[in-house]
């Protein structure tokens, strides 16, 4: 599961934010398997799609991360919740989505394939209302 400002996003859900507010990220992940999974890393990496097939990954200056945007995980016990969180700072308005990829550290372990079908987030970051 993904949450967002403490909304839980799915495919169909656009997460409404103000510019200049750190969003909360929360990502929880949930080892179904019979064994431990890890180490490996989650990074989280905000684009703007142009609905063209044009992805802008260059928002340095649009988007910054309260922390780090990877998490580190030792491991994630059988039938275990891990739960990791961030936060996100838009400095200007936009829609925008977060691509969240992993990162095996060690090939003899692999991830639950349902951790690679996360839902897509999209944010729309909005002016404050005065």
């Amino acid at each position: 599961d993904i949450l967002v400002d403490g909304k839980l996003c799915d495919c169909d859900i656009v997460v409404n934010c103000k510019v200049g507010d750190p969003i909360p990220l929360e990502v929880k992940l949930t080892n179904w398997s019979k064994h431990n999974v890890g180490p490996f890393a989650l990074t989280v990496t905000p684009y703007q799609d142009y609905q063209n097939g044009v992805h802008n990954y260059e928002l340095q200056d649009a988007i910054t991360f309260v922390g780090s945007n990877t998490f580190y995980i030792d491991s994630v016990k059988p039938t275990k919740d891990s739960v990791y969180f961030g936060a996100l700072l838009f400095l200007y308005t936009g829609d925008f989505y977060l691509n969240i990829k992993f990162h095996e550290d060690n090939c003899s372990k692999e991830l639950p394939l349902s951790w690679f079908c996360l839902p897509s987030v999209h944010i729309r970051a909005m002016e404050p209302v005065v």
